[in-house]
């Protein structure tokens, strides 16, 4: 199962990343977050050449803002975690690779939060509501996903922790999970805001995908 470790902030553990499995490198271009990558990282570092996919986090930013961090980072993907509309999803897909995030809560109709962008964005990511924009630390309702079609490759995010590895492997397991394509990790693999516990995310990458085919 692929695995996107977000809020990177710490060139020298950007560079270890691959080598713990990890396929996503997500780095959080929103100054109001205590993960905002351009407070440690300059964009020369997040730049440089690495074999994971480097995925830059906004939320509700001006569109040139993001396509022009787009190509001074060299990103490969951009995830918008904002109240976008699907209009300006497309612009940005039309120039980069785009994950729109959507932040359920206990009520939401997901069916129709989404059905505007399946053919504005490339992949979907579902996240825990909260009162401001990005991680909560908590968990959504998993099993709400498992009653619509949701026709995209999809990111499960929202409070994954350590512990979860039974829990991700048996919801992946299921017909219903069929879209899910990677999960999102964060804030229960950290030591500080922005610093990662490696050791914690190798353990957990190597169980998630141990005796795994897929």
């Amino acid at each position: 199962m692929r695995v996107k470790v977000c809020g990177i902030t710490l060139e020298e553990q950007l560079t270890i990343l691959p080598s713990l499995g990890a396929t996503f490198a997500g780095f959080i271009f929103y100054p109001q977050s205590p993960r905002y990558v351009l407070h440690r990282m300059s964009m020369e570092q997040i730049r440089k050449e690495t074999s994971i996919n480097k995925v830059g986090v906004f939320v509700n930013a001006p569109a040139e803002e993001v396509l022009k961090i787009v190509d001074d980072c060299r990103l490969h993907i951009v995830q918008l975690h904002g109240d976008e509309t699907p209009r300006y999803c497309e612009k940005i897909a039309d120039y980069i690779s785009v994950i729109k995030v959507f932040r359920i809560s206990e009520t939401d109709n997901i069916a129709w939060r989404i059905k505007d962008y399946r053919d504005m964005c490339d992949m979907f990511m579902f996240d825990t509501e909260g009162k401001v924009y990005g991680g909560t630390g908590k968990k959504f309702d998993w099993d709400k996903l498992s009653e619509i079609e949701i026709g995209k490759p999809y990111f499960l995010s929202g409070g994954i922790e350590p512990t979860d590895v039974g829990r991700l492997r048996n919801f992946a397991a299921k017909p219903s999970a069929k879209d899910l394509f990677a999960v999102d990790i964060n804030s229960k693999f950290e030591i500080a805001p922005g610093v990662k516990n490696l050791d914690a995310i190798k353990l957990f990458i190597t169980e998630l995908n141990s005796n795994d085919k897929g």
